[in-house]
């Protein structure tokens, strides 16, 4: 596996790049010193953009054309960088060729291409849905109902992406062609987005009532790694990935058992998945998902080393991210974002991430340290589709409640300012200049943050003591030091709620790993199974450090990695 990091500059709706191709192109020699080897772009794909770019076969207009594409390609083979694609096949758009025929009629040969099923009617007689499946996004129905044919048709997320029906061997077939067309291009690999969704259980029965004020609930256990998911992706192996030599990823989610998931890493299916346990540790309620939870040092703890573990132990292999594009900002949501502790933050998280084994991913301005949108931003500044669905859902619930057209929304900005995935698509944030270098375009698609004339790529490039620069030493220790990349992993002291700690080990190399999860100073005393007597300090977040009688002073927000 190579052990240098990926960064994902995304899409131009949620990139660190100017609005095109030809931006991202601009910014290769960027990315190059920076330290990473390979880029994943999110969609890019012409699409009616409801939820970004996600059909699969041509380039959206606004981010350029397809020789803008092969221009980037060849100048990042140029630079020895891979380029990863987005492959999103759970579902396409409503607007796609395929699903304009679907939809046509019940006697239309692609009718079968998509999940279609009769409904029901209420005490009125009005259609419902087939089942009581809720949509990922906000409070509705998984389903939407055509009135042209009188059936529904299955949409786990937004009304316009239906879902494809891989029981049916011709829709694999279609699928497997557009792999092919972009890796005949060149494309080094894909992040196959939620692609454990792809088997459905036979009958689509009704998920269990976990929210009683709603006629719809949560279906993953129905809808995530179904009965045929890995009889699928034996056959796209078989019949597509094995005659590359590409990168694979599986978008995962719904899913925190290890058991399971290792079940997808194997010669002939995927190379590593993306799973979300991390992620859903602050996840609100099935009533509320957007409402942040709080959480102990050690919940993280655990679920970091268990992850890290277990692969270790089945031959697996580990994707580590802390943050990307469905995310709010790491820095504002595991650490601290207030002026005087941002900076040391950004470092501490950087530093927990780059020396976990696995193949880390570093999401667009991370490496700068941006952090969620302002607290004094409005509803006018929230763009995601997600987003906006969960407040309509919410309104929609409380006019019924009052009785009232336009009821109080107001309480929902604390939680969309700590956990809305538009948190993470603010645009990157280059330099000074207008738009901070995102677009020379009068306006970029979302606002640009209140800060970006003091955090951004320019101002820190030049600053020995930055985020970016802490960055740049750390993707170059990574390379240096085999033990980060493959290493066992061992807790230290795992009941502290203060300090996360641990030993990694790999061909005779060991290293220590100390980190302040605290606004306060801690001393963290080593247990006496350690060695310490020549460790030697390889890295720290603000410069400095060292053991002194088998303990560690760290101040707030302060992490440190030792050799021993």
């Amino acid at each position: 596996m190579d052990n240098s990091p990926l960064l994902s500059p995304a899409s131009a709706h949620d990139t660190d790049l100017p609005c095109d191709l030809k931006g991202i192109t601009a910014r290769i020699p960027y990315l190059k010193q920076l330290g990473v080897n390979a880029i994943w772009l999110c969609p890019i794909y012409k699409s009616p953009q409801h939820d970004m770019g996600y059909d699969i076969r041509e380039v959206y207009e606004p981010y350029g054309t397809m020789a803008d594409f092969d221009e980037l390609l060849a100048t990042m083979k140029k630079h020895g960088l891979k380029l990863i694609m987005d492959l999103v096949v759970n579902h396409c758009s409503s607007e796609h060729e395929w699903f304009i025929e679907s939809k046509s009629s019940k006697q239309n040969p692609k009718r079968d291409w998509f999940i279609w099923r009769k409904g029901k009617r209420d005490e009125n007689g009005e259609p419902i849905p087939p089942n009581n499946w809720r949509s990922v996004f906000g409070a509705g129905p998984a389903w939407t109902y055509d009135e042209g044919t009188d059936e529904w048709y299955l949409r786990l997320f937004v009304s316009q992406q239906p879902d494809l029906n891989w029981e049916n061997p011709e829709v694999r077939e279609a699928v497997y062609d557009l792999m092919k067309f972009w890796l005949d291009k060149g494309v080094d690999g894909f992040r196959m987005d939620v692609i454990n969704l792809i088997s459905k259980a036979p009958g689509l029965p009704d998920a269990e009532v976990v929210d009683p004020s709603s006629n719809y609930q949560p279906s993953f256990k129905y809808t995530a790694n179904g009965p045929k998911m890995h009889l699928y992706l034996r056959e796209m192996n078989a019949k597509v990935l094995s005659k590359y030599d590409v990168l694979t990823v599986g978008e995962t989610p719904f899913t925190h058992d290890p058991k399971i998931l290792i079940q997808y890493i194997r010669k002939d299916e995927l190379q590593m998945v993306f799973q979300f346990e991390m992620h859903d540790l602050d996840g609100g309620d099935a009533a509320n998902p957007m409402k942040p939870s709080p959480f102990k040092l050690t919940q993280l703890k655990e679920i970091i080393g268990r992850w890290q573990q277990a692969m270790f132990e089945g031959n697996g292999w580990n994707s580590i991210y802390f943050g990307n594009h469905d995310q709010a900002r790491l820095v504002s949501r595991f650490a601290s974002d207030a002026p005087e502790y941002r900076a040391r933050s950004a470092k501490l998280l950087a530093l927990n991430h780059l020396t976990l084994s696995g193949t880390p991913y570093v999401y667009q301005g991370e490496d700068i340290g941006m952090c969620n949108m302002p607290k004094d931003w409005g509803f006018e500044e929230y763009k995601d589709v997600a987003t906006l669905q969960w407040i309509d859902g919410v309104r929609e619930k409380r006019q019924k409640e009052t009785g009232e057209e336009d009821p109080d929304l107001s309480d929902l900005l604390p939680y969309m300012r700590a956990k809305a995935r538009d948190n993470a698509r603010t645009p990157m944030q280059w330099d000074a200049t207008p738009n901070a270098g995102f677009t020379t375009g009068s306006k970029a698609w979302m606002r640009v943050h209140d800060d970006y004339k003091q955090w951004n790529v320019e101002v820190q490039s030049k600053d020995p003591n930055s985020v970016n620069s802490f960055y740049k030493e750390l993707f170059r220790l990574r390379n240096e030091h085999l033990v980060l990349v493959y290493g066992d992993f061992n807790y230290l002291d795992f009941d502290n709620e203060d300090v996360f700690a641990y030993v990694k080990e790999h061909e005779g190399e060991k290293v220590l790993v100390v980190l302040n999860y605290t606004g306060k100073d801690v001393t963290f005393a080593i247990p006496s199974s350690v060695e310490t007597g020549n460790a030697k300090l390889l890295l720290a977040t603000l410069g400095k450090g060292s053991i002194k009688a088998s303990a560690v002073a760290l101040e707030p927000w302060e992490g440190m990695v030792f050799k021993l």
